[in-house]
Formats: structure tokens, C-alpha cells, sequence
């Protein structure tokens, strides 16, 4: 496998309705991580929706290198959804886990910990954002024009003998950034039509209320935590209409590559979420030979996040929630898509429950993928049998388990959307530096999965299919935190119209 990868890679031809068959399915209709099982489905706020981790520059000196890490929560997060708007739930604990990269075994954690949704400076009012103990625009965050303002602990733990863990760092009262009410409110952030601005290649370029959340710790651990533009991109909406025609072909050129054209509709456009992010300096990281299951032997760690919640909570008509009890994980994600489309719907909530040291259990799903299965079915007949390799695909299951993202730490910043030599494709397109070594901002998980499962387990030839979203809808920052500008309420559009 690792040596089908050096050869050049040339695009494959399926038929049309191979590439048809694939995308009716269902199971196909990719989304990261924002709708992988049923209890997650009903706690947004707990709900993971990607999980990026690649080496870069510290943002305010680019002669350190960093792990940079970043988590996003809450998806489909609406812009405009006052009075309150999306916040991190202050009865969860957000952590991101460092790990073995082989077994899965967590080296490391850190613990995002939100403060109160309810404490506010003025009650008197129904606004969040624009009064508090005055009235206006936002330009600080926390200042009187700023109602709610949310708040976190930051932990940072390390694992001892016994399978215990060591707290050696923790510091509260950290800013979170406030959401993009508008141009009225949330200035900084906008352009003035009132459009986010985003794309920032120089920490001087990024917006006020965003950089004035960065902060660096005293341990050199740089963190961030706010509302950010989600940086997923697909054609859900297309994929889980039976195959709108666009998802194929879309300019009416059927040589040019399946789902390759462009011009395809992101169904993650116009959206949110929460993020939580981290700089660690390399030299401080905890690292460990590994194999990359594409490209051979390296040195790295793990990178997988997860969110938990106190086993009891009581509510009562006197007054707030009270939660009480051990902590249980909820939610959890290090690859892309692993859960949301291999998993079988009677594992997805097993697989939040546990850790990556007992992925085995769910080694089923990736070496018999049932994906597969359904596009031999649909196109071959109803036994499952055609040309995608249906069982045996150890190539999937090397790829995804243990399931947290590998990043291989001595090869240096990574190239990002928008900087040369870049390609949303990584391994496929020539790019050695995306997913799955680790997951930069901007790598297309949607086709490189998609043409995994039809190129494995040989890869003698690489055939590359896709949806036709060959970017995001909003510009990355180049810069920590990396994600957009959020998208403000009253100029953005979740939907594309009728006739478009």
C-alpha cells in the first residue's frame, strides 16, 4: 500500500452510475462528525463536529513550532440566533487528549471547563450583547456594552503509573470571544456591509475581539475559545435527496473527474460553531514512533477530543440545574467521518462511551466496510457483490484505528489553504502534509475518504471521486485560531434560493 502511494497518482474511472450508486446511500451523506449517533444528536452542545491537529508557527513568533490543535462544537450553529446565542454548556467538561499514536493510550489531557450561561451584568435587560452597564458597540471583550460574558478554567494533566492523572497547570477567568451579533454590535468582526472578515494572514490582521482572546499561559501553552465559521464542507443537502444531478455533473463535462467539477452546494454554508483551541510548543510534546499506514514509519503523537458530563443532574421548579457525581464521557472524535459513516447505528453510542485503547471492538466496521457493500448492492444486486472490496479491508481499519488523528511532529508547519503547495486532496494530490497525517484546516475529508474506499485495499490505482464542494464557503484565517470570522446573523444565508 505504502508503495502504490508513491507511484503517480492518476484519476480513476468509475462509471457514472457507480459514482451514482455511491452517493444515493445514505450512509454516504457525510458530515465530519455533526450527526454521528442518536444520544449525541440530542446535546448539541456537546456534540463534536471536527477535530483538527497540524504543526504551525506560534502566533506571535514564528520561530517556535506548535502542535496547534483545535475542536469544534455545536454544530449548525444559526448566526442569528438571539437573544442569547450559541454557548458553551458551563455542566460539560471539553477536554482534548494526547495519546500513543498506536495504542490509543491518553499521555496527556486538557480540560476546558465554561463558566455560568446565566451570569449576567444587567438581568434587567433582554439583550446579551449591546447593554450591560452601558449601551453600544463591542470593543473589548468584557466590557460594559457586553452582557454576558462567558468565561473558562484551563487544566492541563498528565497521565501517571495506575492509570491516574497528575494536574500540573490549571488558570481560570479566561476570555472567551463573543459571538457576531452584527455590525452594530460586534464591529470588529465585520466588513461595512456587515459581512464577516475573514482570510487574516498576520496576527496583526486578525480582528480585535478574536485576538484578544488568544492568551499564553505560563506553562507556553497558547489557548483560545469562542464562536467561529464551521470550516466543514459538503453537499449533504444534494447527497440525501437521492443524488441531485449537480453532485455528478454539474457542467456538463462527465471527463473531467466524479464530483470534481465545483460549483457544487456546501450544505455547511452560512453555519457556526464553537471552538476550542490550543498551541503546545513541540519541544514540549511527549512523542512516539509510529507507522503511518500510507507513507511508513514516524514520529508523532495522537490527537483525539471529548466531551463529558456529570452522571447526575438534578433538576428542580426553585431554582437552577444541579449536577453532581463522576464525570462520563458523551461524545468523542479523532478521525473524521469513523463513527458518522463506518460505525453500524448499534455502535455509535457505545463508541462515544469509550477510549481509543478499546477501538478493536469496532475493527469490524472498518474492515468490512458497509458502505461498500451498499454501493455493490445498489449497482450489482441486492447480495452485495461488485467491484468495491466489501470485507478484508485492513487498509481502512489501519487508516482510522485506533481512532484518534496521528500527526507526525517532525515535519515541520504545514502548508494551509491558501499559501503554496497546498492541495485539499493531501496524499492524493501530492500533498504529504493533510489527513491522515493529522487534519489541517481545508483538507477535503469528504473525497479523500470517498476515494479511499473505492482505490483500497490495493490502491494500484487511485480512483478519485468527490462532491463537487471543492472548498469552504468562508475563507480560513492564516493565522491562529485558523477558522473563519464567524458569519454575522443579519447578512448571512443558510440557503441557497429556488432558483440557484
Amino acid at each position: 500500500m505504502k508503495s502504490s502511494f508513491r507511484r503517480a497518482v492518476t484519476l480513476g474511472h468509475l462509471s457514472r452510475n457507480l459514482l451514482l450508486a455511491a452517493l444515493v446511500c445514505p450512509v454516504m451523506s457525510f458530515g465530519a462528525s455533526h450527526s454521528d449517533a442518536p444520544l449525541i444528536k440530542q446535546d448539541p452542545q456537546a456534540n463534536i463536529t471536527d477535530v483538527y491537529a497540524f504543526i504551525g508557527t506560534k502566533y506571535d513568533n514564528p520561530s517556535v513550532n506548535v502542535l496547534n490543535i483545535l475542536v469544534s462544537v455545536r454544530p449548525f450553529s444559526e448566526p442569528g440566533d438571539g437573544v442569547i446565542y450559541d454557548r458553551f454548556a458551563d455542566d460539560a467538561r471539553y477536554t482534548i487528549n494526547l495519546t500513543d499514536p498506536t495504542t490509543g493510550e491518553v499521555t496527556d489531557r486538557f480540560d476546558f471547563n465554561f463558566s455560568s450561561i446565566t451570569d449576567v451584568k444587567n438581568p434587567d435587560t433582554i439583550l446579551s450583547y449591546g447593554r450591560g452597564t452601558e449601551v453600544g458597540p463591542i470593543t473589548t471583550i468584557g466590557d460594559g456594552k457586553q452582557n454576558y460574558t462567558q468565561t473558562y478554567e484551563f487544566s492541563s494533566w498528565r497521565a501517571v503509573k495506575g492509570g491516574t492523572f497528575k494536574r500540573n497547570f490549571r488558570e481560570a477567568g479566561l476570555p472567551v470571544s463573543p459571538p457576531n451579533v452584527g455590525k452594530r454590535t460586534t464591529p470588529a468582526y465585520n466588513d461595512v456591509s456587515g459581512k464577516a472578515i475573514s482570510g487574516a494572514a498576520s496576527l496583526a490582521a486578525l480582528d480585535s475581539l478574536t485576538k484578544q482572546a488568544i492568551v499564553t499561559l505560563d506553562n507556553g501553552i497558547v489557548v483560545w475559545a469562542g464562536p467561529r465559521e464551521d470550516g466543514f464542507y459538503a453537499d449533504t443537502p444534494g447527497i440525501f435527496d437521492f443524488l441531485d444531478p449537480r453532485i455528478i455533473n454539474n457542467d456538463g463535462n462527465s471527463a473531467n473527474g466524479l464530483g470534481q467539477d465545483g460549483n457544487g452546494i456546501d450544505g455547511f454554508q452560512g453555519f457556526n460553531v464553537l471552538t476550542f483551541g490550543m498551541q503546545i510548543p513541540v519541544t514540549s510534546l511527549r512523542t512516539f514512533a509510529y507507522t503511518e499506514p500510507l507513507v511508513g514509519a514516524r514520529t508523532g503523537v495522537g490527537v483525539y477530543a471529548s466531551v463529558s458530563r456529570q452522571a447526575i443532574t438534578r433538576i428542580s421548579g426553585k431554582g437552577e440545574p444541579k449536577n453532581s457525581g463522576k464525570w462520563v464521557q458523551v461524545n468523542r472524535m479523532g478521525n473524521p467521518l469513523f463513527n458518522e459513516v463506518l460505525v453500524a447505528l448499534r455502535g455509535k453510542d457505545l463508541y462515544n462511551r469509550t477510549s481509543p485503547v478499546k477501538d478493536d471492538q469496532f475493527k469490524t466496521y472498518a474492515e468490512n466496510p458497509e458502505v461498500a457493500f451498499l454501493v455493490n448492492a445498489v449497482l450489482f444486486g441486492t447480495d452485495g457483490s461488485g467491484p468495491l472490496a466489501t470485507t478484508g479491508r485492513a487498509d481502512l481499519a489501519a487508516i482510522f484505528l485506533p481512532d484518534v488523528l496521528r500527526v507526525d511532529t517532525t515535519t515541520g508547519p504545514v502548508t494551509l489553504p491558501g499559501q503554496v503547495g497546498f492541495n485539499r486532496l493531501s496524499l492524493i494530490g501530492g500533498d504529504t502534509k493533510g489527513w491522515p497525517n493529522g487534519r489541517r484546516i481545508g483538507d477535503d475529508v469528504v473525497d479523500i475518504a470517498l476515494s479511499a474506499v473505492a482505490s483500497g485495499p490495493a490502491y494500484s490505482t487511485i480512483t478519485v471521486v468527490g462532491d463537487n464542494v471543492p472548498a469552504n464557503d468562508q475563507i480560513y484565517n492564516q493565522i491562529f485560531p485558523y477558522l473563519g470570522t464567524p458569519h454575522a446573523g443579519p447578512t448571512v444565508s443558510q440557503r441557497q434560493g429556488p432558483d440557484n
